[in-house]
């Protein structure tokens, strides 16, 4: 039986930039930034580096900020590096108790919005892209009604 989600993959550009951004500017928590040996990647005598971060207080999920090469081949590894770059990878969402004001807060340290925060049928709502153009909705959820 399947316990709990514990990992997520989330392909960048360039693991160092990455690592700055996720941590430094979002305020994620640094959980892993090792290279694992030979034997892991396609091709002899390669490795590659396991870099993960947490969100603040959230230990038990952890996003990979995975190479774009780590277990493809040169040629879908240029695929995926083209898609992550578009924004083409996927929404995720990531919660806030208040969206308006960690909008100034990430703003102020250089995150770059696609949307300011705006009333949605779920909560309050803005949008942004990471250094690697992977996508974020930064959600205020709306109490339940009752």
């Amino acid at each position: 039986m399947i316990t709990k989600f514990t990992h997520n993959s989330v392909y960048v550009l360039d693991q160092d930039r990455a690592r700055e951004f996720y941590v430094d500017t979002l305020g994620f928590e640094l959980r892993n930034d090792v290279v694992m040996a030979d034997g892991f990647e396609k091709g002899a005598g390669k490795g590659f580096r396991w870099l993960t971060v947490s969100p603040p207080g959230q230990p038990e999920v952890e996003f990979i900020l995975a190479d774009c090469r780590m277990g493809h081949s040169p040629e879908n590894s240029d695929q995926i590096r083209a898609l992550v770059a578009k924004g083409a990878m996927g929404l995720g969402v990531l919660a806030t108790d208040d969206c308006h004001k960690t909008f100034r807060e990430l703003s102020e340290r250089g995150v770059v919005f696609l949307s300011e925060p705006a009333d949605r049928p779920y909560g309050i709502e803005a949008t942004f892209r990471d250094d690697s153009g992977n996508v974020y909705s930064l959600t205020e959820a709306r109490e339940p009604a009752h």
